[in-house]
């Protein structure tokens, strides 16, 4: 693992949104020191990334399926 962060998500989807959801919890919570939460917000930042490249990827393999179905070109608008 490089210090800029992995190539590929690091955890599995479900992993990193149960982390998010705890890391949310946390905060919103009031009780965390300034310090303690701006980690958890920095982690949270992580883990929505995460969460992002997971769902990006899932849609493009859903599209890609649909468009080798169909034979599409391209997008359809409805």
């Amino acid at each position: 693992m490089s210090p800029s962060g992995p190539a590929e998500p690091e955890l599995s989807y479900e992993k990193a949104r149960d982390e998010l959801v705890s890391v949310v919890q946390r905060l919103e919570s009031g009780g965390v020191p300034l310090d303690e939460s701006l980690k958890l917000w920095e982690r949270g930042e992580e883990l929505a990334a995460i969460c992002q490249r997971w769902l990006d990827g899932a849609r493009a393999r859903v599209d890609a399926a649909r468009k080798a179905r169909t034979g599409e070109a391209g997008p359809s608008d409805g």
